[in-house]
């Protein structure tokens, strides 16, 4: 590896939304080497499948406004 162009690559702490913490190395630069995460998979909707029922909601509204627009 070439001297100098690399990033440092250190320990860092991951602080995650529920307060459990992960020890990693990362290139991250963190004046305190601790990286807090406001979203991980216990709260990200993705995960959580929490807004599937708006979006089915959604899509069936805009099923019923282009039904109501053929029908008049």
């Amino acid at each position: 590896m070439k001297k100098g162009i690399h990033p440092d690559y250190k320990e860092v702490t991951v602080v995650l939304s529920d307060g459990s913490e992960i020890q990693t190395r990362s290139t991250l630069s963190t004046k305190d080497g601790i990286y807090k995460s406001e979203v991980d998979s216990k709260n990200h909707p993705f995960y959580t499948r929490s807004n599937s029922f708006t979006a089915k909601a959604g899509r069936i509204d805009r099923f019923k406004r282009m039904y109501d627009k053929k029908s008049k």
